[in-house]
């Protein structure tokens, strides 16, 4: 037998000593005995739903626990790929305003500007690419 047909027997089992009651004690009584039950009906409701919530709960927080564990990105894939889309698009002009004003020195001055744009997009949504383990490595080292 299974938890719930356990609980569907002891129901049952309610019901018919309700019902029992009603015969010996007549009509009078149908009422009060008709609000006990359902009284007793929405407890192991109640409970049951109290059980299924904390359960939910309980595995919301454990998802929440292991999601807050594993590192992820701070952005999708969609923008990542729209600001190297921007970077390439804004290159063109910056090129040829940077090469136009100062010839050569002018153009490296730009693409050395949007290299150090994509750079600094790179370490914020990647921590730790950049050597910060290597100093975190470092700490450690001198611990031991």
């Amino acid at each position: 037998m299974t938890g719930m047909d356990a609980r569907d027997t002891d129901l049952k089992k309610e019901l018919d000593a309700t019902l029992q009651t009603r015969r010996e004690l007549g009509e009078e009584y149908e009422s009060a005995l008709v609000d006990s039950f359902l009284e007793k009906v929405d407890q192991r409701i109640d409970g049951a739903v109290e059980r299924r919530v904390r359960r939910q709960f309980a595995e919301q927080q454990m998802t929440a626990a292991r999601d807050s564990r594993s590192p992820r990105p701070t952005d999708s894939f969609g923008e990542r790929f729209g600001f190297g889309i921007v970077s390439l698009v804004l290159a063109i002009p910056l090129s040829a305003i940077g090469g136009g004003v100062a010839n050569l020195p002018g153009m490296l001055v730009a693409w050395a500007g949007i290299v150090g744009v994509n750079v600094v997009q790179v370490a914020r949504t990647n921590p730790g690419l950049f050597g910060r383990r290597r100093r975190a490595d470092r700490d450690d080292a001198w611990e031991d």
